[in-house]
């Protein structure tokens, strides 16, 4: 069904239907577009300024969802309802994540390990898919607030070493949101559109080949991508990383670190506060040889040779996946012409410093490292929208995808870093007598014995006719999209008989399940509305309360006891309405409020202003 686009703002059309760039972090998220005048791309901030949204949620006992900044409290507060780096559990089942060495606060459900993970909160279950799309209906209805226009089309990024079950799932958390996801992006591929449009303007300078490292290392997952830039043409070389390595394993040293030294120990401390004042010493350490904090009346203190000595292996292990991608590429460090470095941790020193030793050149960090991959999403976004037809994205397929054969054997038709959209196709034969069924196992890694790679999906190919082993012909030909999620196609050459299956992972949703939470979405949009309402009257009610009493607290000998008799009066009216949930109570008492105090604090500002002119000329 077509979607039109309207100024909420005036009512009127849009001619030209927005898509967004989003980037769907670890840590924090953000969204960006291409502005319409300069055409450069922007990421959109509120009116304080702040563009990134912690990738937080918290879940209320009512099931209500708080998510962002105003979740952030309720890590401490509420940890087990609190939900972080939920990008670390899309597209994974428990078994993938029970060995993590990350401390989750909040509990998974373990009835089947095979299962797609799911987070129990209270009595209820969420899975990884559900709880990212509420961070991207956020980020939908912050841009839609900003813009003063819907969005429905999006470009989302993914770390480049993202699975076709993470890339599927990420894909219906989109759908879950109310957007049509147009691509999914790789991160590193992001940000060096970003770099290549942002830093060379001039069409000449592009022109030049030239061989770009992109380091990605985020809050939960890292990337090492190499690429060719040559007139316009963004070519993916190669690309390797670790999609568990990030800054909260930095952290997470720190905390061991902490607990080991000071010898603290649950309930002692709680892990999330503990968490949290290691994050802060790692940002300190970036400008500063020592760091000292309290948490509970404990002093905690880190050197930076300390953090150095922490998380060099963790750098070290990034290193080791440049030193693979280079490899694939078969480049040298001499080839490489530009090192960009994108994502927040990055912003350590150390890491800047051991990436620039590895590639023996100064790194480029001249793009905020936070928004680089949002930019470069809102450009490929600029590009499918057709006003930009001067760059073309050539990108690549991690790992690679092939079928089980005969002992276990990986048979790959698709390998890793193949360019994508890709195409490839194999014949295959009976191994039986009168064989009339074949059972075919698709498999995603670069393992040559299928156990130890990721099974997809599987196929069965029926009514083959009865031939003696080895007469049937079976074409199995893989078409691989885009954003990397396969379609696998079975033909039986000699009948025609054939099977096509868009590969759904059993971690994604199917789209029956897509529907109905998108069909509960609507039925429920009224009450959604009321709510988010609710809310923001009850912030502004609370807001002038605190300010009408600091005020009061401050300039009490300068009112009347009137003044202080209906400015009181009107206070409790304001309580009272916020206890009672009413939305058009508190508007109506917060304008009462507003009208009781204006009078008197705009006396008493002109009386400051006055004493502070006195005696000067103007």
């Amino acid at each position: 069904m077509g979607k039109i686009a309207i100024n909420i703002a005036t009512g009127s059309l849009q001619k030209d239907e927005i898509i967004v760039g989003i980037d769907l972090g670890t840590t924090n998220s953000l969204i960006a577009v291409i502005h319409p005048d300069t055409k450069q791309p922007i990421v959109l901030k509120e009116h304080d300024s702040t563009a990134l949204v912690p990738s937080i949620i918290y879940i209320d006992e009512q099931n209500n969802a708080v998510v962002g900044e105003p979740a952030k409290p309720y890590l401490i507060s509420a940890p087990q309802s609190t939900i972080f780096s939920i990008k670390r559990l899309i597209g994974k089942t428990y078994l993938d994540v029970k060995n993590s060495k990350l401390p989750f606060d909040y509990a998974f459900a373990t009835d089947n390990e095979n299962a797609p993970v799911q987070i129990k909160i209270g009595q209820n279950l969420y899975s990884a898919v559900q709880l990212s799309g509420l961070l991207l209906k956020e980020l939908k209805q912050r841009g839609e607030h900003i813009l003063k226009t819907t969005i429905n089309k999006a470009v989302i990024t993914v770390p480049a070493y993202f699975n076709d079950a993470q890339r599927q799932a990420t894909r219906d958390a989109g759908s879950l949101a109310g957007l049509e996801v147009l691509r999914i992006i790789n991160e590193p591929t992001a940000a060096s559109l970003a770099y290549g449009i942002g830093a060379t303007p001039d069409k000449d300078a592009q022109d030049v080949p030239k061989i770009i490292a992109v380091f990605d290392l985020g809050g939960g997952t890292f990337d090492i991508s190499l690429l060719r830039l040559s007139g316009g043409v963004f070519e993916v070389l190669a690309t390797n990383g670790n999609t568990a390595l990030g800054g909260d394993d930095f952290d997470h040293a720190i905390v061991q670190h902490w607990k080991n030294t000071l010898q603290l120990g649950n309930p002692y401390l709680h892990e999330a506060a503990l968490r949290l004042k290691a994050e802060e010493a790692k940002k300190a350490l970036s400008t500063s040889d020592t760091y000292e904090g309290t948490l509970q009346a404990v002093t905690l203190k880190l050197t930076l040779p300390q953090l150095a000595s922490l998380i060099t292996p963790l750098i070290q292990q990034a290193i080791a996946c440049c030193q693979l991608a280079m490899l694939d590429a078969g480049l040298t460090k001499a080839d490489v012409n530009e090192v960009i470095m994108v994502g927040g941790s990055t912003r350590v020193a150390l890491v800047k410093k051991m990436v620039a030793q590895y590639f023996e050149q100064p790194i480029n960090d001249t793009i905020n490292p936070d928004e680089v991959v949002a930019l470069g999403a809102a450009i490929q976004a600029d590009i499918l929208a057709g006003n930009n037809k001067n760059i073309l994205l050539l990108d690549v397929t991690p790992l690679s995808l092939g079928i089980e054969t005969e002992g276990l054997l990986m048979d790959v038709l698709i390998p890793r870093n193949s360019k994508i959209p890709s195409t490839a196709a194999r014949e295959y034969t009976t191994q039986l007598n009168g064989q009339v069924n074949m059972r075919i196992s698709v498999y995603q890694g670069e393992r040559d014995i299928v156990t130890d790679n990721r099974l997809l999906a599987t196929i069965n190919l029926k009514g083959i006719p009865a031939m003696p082993a080895g007469m049937a012909k079976v074409k199995i030909t893989f078409i691989l999209n885009a954003d990397g999620i396969l379609t696998v196609k079975a033909t039986e050459l000699r009948s025609g008989i054939a099977q096509v299956v868009e590969i759904k992972p059993q971690v994604g949703i199917d789209d029956e399940t897509v529907e109905k939470m998108l069909l509960s979405a609507m039925q429920n949009a009224e009450a959604d509305i009321a709510a988010r309402a609710l809310a923001e009257a009850n912030t502004e009610g609370e807001q002038l309360l605190k300010t009408t009493e600091h005020f009061i607290q401050k300039n009490m000998q300068q009112l009347t006891p009137l003044e202080m008799q209906t400015t009181a009066a009107a206070m409790q009216a304001l309580q009272l309405a916020l206890t009672l949930k009413d939305k058009n109570l508190i508007q109506q008492k917060t304008a009462e409020l507003n009208n009781t105090s204006a009078p008197y604090a705009e006396r008493i500002m002109n009386a400051a202003v006055g004493q502070a002119m006195k005696g000067r000329a103007i």
